[in-house]
């Protein structure tokens, strides 16, 4: 594979490789019939993203050896450490670089990329690199029931306002109006927090289609380059999404390139279909008994199995809407100082009139409703005649 960049160019790609850099680590390049593309995913697989340089973008583009018939595509897999230095400064490629050539030599398993300056200068760069299968993100942006496409400048001001150290928030989408908001986890100090939301009236939008109305909340990190090369480009930004839980995709494409980022969003955990709301007959324990059950080391497992101590979590309807499943006698183990912090902090939890019984495997508080006599049984009563018996024989 051979192509030669000039002029503009450069920078353009060198602001697509600065928009991968904050995606993942490594970076692939695909060399096709439809132009280079340049793919990138982070290690948790959550996010993808891709640009696609037609061959008009290019001076000039051949895949040489690879056109042939029978022979198999390259897929080159770099490290984007080696790759992004060479790019670092676009403001000093586009004073001095007036050429670009990128080549693949398979028998060498190297990517040599040259720079042609000013007065004669060129910078040659050789980069090795790793044969893998093709990446390519799985999602069909034609199904999805919400459709927006709105200037990159407009959303690049609403993500301008918040922090750097932002790591997620939130788009919530209805008929009547689009809002972005700033999310953060319950376990943080909400004292310590700032909270931003600003809201877009449809006619802010180029095309407007909500088919489902939803919050979704996705990494703005991942966001940000795509916006960067969008407004710099002065293209417009596509957003393809629908419910929590499901991708959702930022695309801008033009005559020469296309460019597409796929991002996971968290699942709504509040959200609940109506054959498991009429499920949830039995009183919910509240959530500090999630924390009675600790995970089982290596030790534990050997000691006790899931079958001989059923959880308590067992209690709480399914989330996929399976039935309710009601434990056996407890059985508890000679063992059991392992449940000692768990218990303690159940019993301290307070509980209130839409909450469920407690019910400590040690202890047992009970209130006004008695929801759990017939579910667990009593390891271990505190009464007063007992201690006064024992005082006595003292």
């Amino acid at each position: 594979m051979n192509c030669v960049l000039e002029g503009s160019g450069v920078k353009a790609f060198g602001k697509a490789v600065h928009a991968l850099s904050r995606i993942g680590d490594e970076l692939w390049l695909d060399p096709t019939v439809r132009g280079l593309a340049l793919r990138s995913v982070n290690s948790a697989q959550s996010a993808y993203a891709c640009f696609l340089f037609s061959p008009l973008f290019f001076q000039h583009y051949s895949l040489g050896s690879v056109s042939e018939p029978g022979r198999e595509t390259i897929n080159c897999k770099l490290f984007m450490k080696s790759v992004l230095p060479l790019f670092r400064c676009l403001t000093s490629i586009q004073r001095n670089v007036e050429r670009c050539q990128i080549s693949i030599s398979t028998p060498n398993d190297r990517v040599m990329i040259q720079f042609f300056c000013k007065h004669g200068i060129t910078k040659t760069h050789n980069l090795c690199f790793q044969e893998s299968e093709a990446l390519q993100a799985v999602f069909a942006s034609h199904l999805s029931p919400n459709v927006l496409k709105a200037p990159a400048r407009l959303l690049s001001d609403m993500v301008m306002h918040f922090p750097v150290s932002q790591e997620e928030i939130t788009l919530s989408m209805t008929p009547l109006r689009i809002s972005l908001r700033n999310y953060y986890d319950e376990e943080n100090d909400h004292m310590k927090n700032m909270y931003t939301e600003m809201s877009l009236h449809p006619d802010e939008f180029e095309y407007f289609q909500i088919g489902v109305e939803s919050a979704i909340t996705f990494c703005l990190k991942e966001l940000r380059g795509l916006l960067s090369f969008a407004e710099s480009h002065c293209l417009p930004v596509s957003v393809h999404a629908g419910a929590a839980g499901k991708p959702v995709c930022f695309s801008v494409e033009n005559m020469v390139l296309e460019a597409s980022v796929v991002l996971a969003t968290l699942i709504d955990s509040e959200s609940r279909g109506p054959s498991q709301c009429e499920e949830m007959l039995v009183p919910t324990p509240p959530r500090c008994a999630e924390a009675a059950v600790p995970p089982v080391g290596p030790c534990e497992a050997d000691r006790t199995t899931p079958q001989d101590i059923p959880a308590v979590m067992e209690l709480i309807a399914s989330s996929q809407g399976s039935p309710i499943i009601n434990p056996p006698a407890l059985m508890l183990p000679d063992d059991s100082n392992w449940l000692g912090v768990a218990d303690e902090a159940c019993v301290s939890a307070t509980t209130t009139p839409a909450s469920s019984t407690i019910c400590s495997l040690l202890f047992r508080a009970l209130s006004s409703e008695d929801g759990c006599t017939a579910r667990l049984p009593v390891l271990a009563f505190h009464s007063d005649e007992e201690e006064e018996d024992y005082t006595r024989s003292l």
